[in-house]
């Protein structure tokens, strides 16, 4: 049987030996947010011990996370994070729990201490994301966002990269975003998912400003095919500035923009040493 190292050691283990991936940032510095990670980066890992897991989260010097403890009680989960100086900005529901009970969402956002609300999926049939799609989603975001409005949350919709079919003059994606109300609906970025679905993240910001609030940073394995089905292998996911997302380009927009919160997220099962290598090139990023 394959033995397998602590993921606390092993993060202690790669610091030791490259002090250059926890050195401070400077007044040059590209990148000047706060480290942020999806926890869906360590699903493997926490089902084993949150505690440990956000240990680790810590030691690679996180602060902020996006996500929830899971079947943990959100007091308890945002308590432990509070321990290690890592705040929640932003947790996740999922679309039926959003139309079925967008109060009781809000409530575990804000246990969390959470500012933010982003749901990640539009159900629909695999690749045939439709009008009817979008239509519904529009009216179901419009009325759950107000709900989360008026409990202090703003809700953010996480595109995925089929939101993409070609639509008139643009896509889905612009159909969503001209048609949601947005005093009610924002939205997050995650630069992968839009890359594959053959969108532009530096126009697409350019474009919407504002509307952006929250970014998950990940990279695409170069010459990955890229179709509108919003997935593709986790194996895909590779370090930032090793794929083929232009990275300082979407950094320099978000920041123009005034986007706040940037999570990594690395779905592949080589967290334990690309996150690292990661946060490295985001340091190591100038203006």
């Amino acid at each position: 049987m394959k033995k397998h190292i602590p993921l606390a050691l092993f993060v202690l283990g790669l610091f030791a030996l490259a002090p250059e991936v926890v050195a401070q940032t400077n007044k040059n510095a590209l990148y000047t947010a706060p480290f942020g990670v999806q926890a869906y980066t360590f699903r493997r890992s926490f089902p084993n011990g949150v505690e440990a897991t956000l240990d680790s989260i810590k030691m690679m010097g996180f602060t902020e996370i996006e996500g929830g403890g899971g079947k943990m009680p959100p007091e308890e989960f945002k308590k432990l994070c509070n321990e290690r100086g890592i705040t929640i900005p932003s947790t996740g529901a999922g679309y039926e729990e959003l139309v079925t009970d967008a109060a009781g969402a809000a409530a575990k956002a804000k246990a969390l201490g959470a500012k933010y609300l982003m749901c990640a999926w539009i159900p629909h049939e695999k690749g045939n994301f439709t009008l009817d799609n979008a239509k519904k989603a529009v009216a179901d975001f419009n009325a759950a966002g107000k709900i989360l409005k008026e409990n202090g949350i703003t809700f953010c919709y996480h595109i995925h990269g089929y939101e993409f079919q070609p639509y008139e003059k643009g896509t889905l994606l612009d159909y969503i975003i001209a048609n949601t109300n947005p005093q009610y609906v924002s939205f997050e970025m995650d630069v992968l998912w839009t890359h594959f679905g053959g969108g532009n993240p530096v126009a697409l910001l350019k474009k919407y400003g504002n509307r952006w609030k929250l970014m998950h940073m990940k990279d695409l394995r170069k010459g990955t095919p890229k179709d509108l089905t919003g997935g593709t292998s986790t194996e895909n996911d590779v370090a930032l500035g090793t794929g083929e997302i232009d990275i300082p380009g979407i950094i320099r927009e978000a920041n123009k923009i005034g986007i706040k919160h940037f999570f990594i997220e690395d779905e592949s099962s080589h967290v334990n040493e690309q996150v690292p290598q990661s946060i490295a090139y985001l340091k190591s990023l100038k203006k």
